[in-house]
């Protein structure tokens, strides 16, 4: 018999399936597979947090069993058909098997003889500092719109918080904050907490997790940040079908404490809080063995997703925040000057997201030189270039800003190029009237 190991997380975070891992040479006998399926049976009729639903999934298996469905494959087939069989069958977007010999053997490590909850400490910690504990990208956009990309809720105490806290400074200095949840899988319920609690006044009860025999465990807000809270500072969160688990748990945050807008598509609806348990000879088989309770709506987002406030597909998910916030910020701009901030960035953003259409005429006439600019036409539209500048090594492709023939300059925010008959005006952001070049 298959000896089961829960691995428990530090907190109750939750992810879903991660990409498949290399099989090398390792070729499943018909008693391992046979191993692998009574393994997963035993862990979900002894932990799963939804007890009505174990016959269901075992009756799936067991039936795959005696049909061959699971004869014959190789150790990512059987995860993958274990994995779909688990799904159907609950319903639930935490039931999966993977082949990982690698976590495996981090799982099992110092535990063969007699398994118990192993530690993955090290392991988690070395995968979180290669990953920058998940806070992959900083960027400034136009008008001072800050950016942050999270691909995943990586958490490694005396640590992470560290790195979330030079994140939520470079946040805190912008005039609005978009975060990109956008295929980020989940990760631990700590790092969720330490970013909304960001958004929140301390103290208050963010979220509830009910386990079957454990007393409920709830989540409040933090008192003690470095970073200081951004409350009421314009907050713009993408997301799509691949945000799952505890990415979801933040945008559901956003949503039901309307601390921000989401933008994008329906999430996966993978709301439960998930154990591990490994299984020889390299699986690791999630089970489900709690449920989180939000204080808000009594209830959470298991199976229905959430559903952003602005559906937009999620290649433009970026563009349609950053013109929101653009408008936003400009409706109520403290100064002339930032509202002139604002308007200057404002239509690329909305070019971008309903791209103009350049006359036929003008394609034809643009192209030439104009004093020490080039303008010339490809495939793909018009580019401007400036030779032998040394900041402007290469020709730069324009977007039409308007249909009178405004154009942005890919990489030079400060500058719009508008064409004339036989000129161009250089329109630069710091001067109020432009700079007209004759053609030569």
């Amino acid at each position: 018999m298959t000896a089961l190991t829960l691995l428990l997380a530090d907190g109750v975070g939750a992810q879903v399936a991660g990409p498949r891992s290399a099989e090398g040479a390792l070729v499943l006998s018909p008693a391992q597979r046979a191993e692998v399926v009574q393994a997963v049976k035993e862990a979900y009729a002894k932990s799963y947090v939804f007890p009505d639903k174990v016959p269901a999934i075992l009756a799936r298996l067991e039936k795959a069993e005696r049909s061959g469905r699971y004869a014959g494959a190789s150790p990512n087939e059987l995860a993958d058909l274990i994995s779909n069989d688990l799904r159907a069958a609950s319903k639930d977007g935490h039931a999966y098997l993977q082949f990982d010999p690698q976590r495996y053997a981090a799982a099992t490590a110092g535990n063969r003889a007699t398994p118990a909850v192993p530690d993955m400490s090290g392991f988690e910690a070395a995968a979180a500092r290669r990953g920058h504990h998940g806070l992959a990208e900083l960027r400034i956009l136009p008008g001072n719109v800050r950016y942050l990309k999270i691909t995943e809720f990586r958490w490694v105490p005396d640590e992470s918080g560290q790195a979330y806290d030079d994140a939520m400074r470079f946040l805190r200095g912008g005039d609005a904050a978009i975060i990109d949840l956008r295929d980020n899988g989940g990760g631990a319920s700590e790092a969720v907490q330490y970013l909304v609690s960001h958004f929140l006044k301390p103290g208050m009860l963010e979220i509830t997790f009910l386990q079957a025999g454990r007393e409920p465990v709830q989540t409040r807000v933090l008192d003690n940040l470095p970073a200081g809270r951004m409350l009421g500072k314009p907050l713009y969160v993408l997301v799509d079908q691949g945000t799952a688990s505890a990415a979801e748990s933040f945008a559901y945050d956003v949503q039901q404490f309307k601390l921000g807008t989401l933008i994008g598509t329906r999430t996966a609806g993978a709301a439960n809080n998930n154990d591990f348990v490994p299984i020889a000879p390299g699986f690791m088989l999630s089970v489900s063995t709690g449920r989180p309770v939000h204080p808000v709506s009594r209830t959470n987002w298991e199976g229905s997703g959430v559903q952003p406030d602005v559906v937009t597909p999620s290649a433009r998910a970026l563009d349609q925040a950053e013109a929101l916030a653009l408008r936003t910020l400009a409706a109520g701009a403290a100064t002339p000057e930032l509202k002139t901030d604002y308007a200057w960035a404002l239509p690329e953003a909305e070019a971008r997201l309903h791209p103009v259409a350049v006359s036929s005429a003008l394609m034809q006439t643009a192209p030439g030189a104009y004093g020490n600019y080039i303008v010339a036409r490809d495939k793909d539209g018009l580019t401007i270039a400036r030779p032998g500048h040394p900041r402007w090594p290469a020709p730069r492709r324009l977007m039409a800003l308007n249909a009178g023939g405004l154009f942005a300059v890919d990489g030079v925010d400060v500058l719009r190029i508008g064409f004339k008959p036989d000129a161009i005006d250089l329109w630069w952001k710091d001067e109020p009237n432009p700079r007209t070049l004759k053609r030569d």
